[in-house]
């Protein structure tokens, strides 16, 4: 079965090796905007072949033909996901480190009025939200 960025990659003219294939289909069922090294723990555990320098290496062509977006999260690591037609946000539970992805008619209404207001259309954009739980003690909520 095909994965929807080994799709892209072949609509992109990319080759794609057996192990291509194997790192595409990862990224395409990852719902946690994985790490290079979760990536290569998947991948590894799909095709045992599969060194971390042929992730690193397929994760530099991937970005390089914008078919995944790398994104930081200020944890010290850089993430991965597919670089999608729909556009969303990303709220960070700075203690646990989840990912939660959301959408806002709201919000995005909010960020055209204020380009407009300042004489600027939006070309794009990226918002990170960093919180805690509410209710989290203390010493949680202060943050990382």
């Amino acid at each position: 079965m095909t994965s929807r960025l080994e799709k892209i990659c072949s609509e992109r003219g990319l080759k794609m090796t057996e192990q291509r294939r194997v790192i595409s289909r990862v990224l395409s069922e990852a719902h946690d905007h994985p790490d290079v090294e979760a990536i290569y723990r998947r991948a590894a555990a799909i095709d045992p072949k599969i060194s971390v320098a042929t992730v690193y290496r397929t994760m530099r062509l991937f970005e390089d033909a914008n078919v995944i977006e790398k994104l930081d999260f200020r944890d010290g690591r850089s993430r991965y996901e597919e670089n999608r037609e729909e556009h969303h946000h990303h709220l960070i539970d700075v203690n646990s480190g989840e990912v939660m992805e959301f959408k806002s008619e709201e919000l995005e209404a909010i960020k055209r009025k204020i380009a407009a207001d300042m004489g600027y259309d939006i070309i794009g954009d990226r918002l990170e939200l960093y919180g805690v739980k509410r209710g989290a003690p203390a010493a949680a909520r202060k943050g990382k």
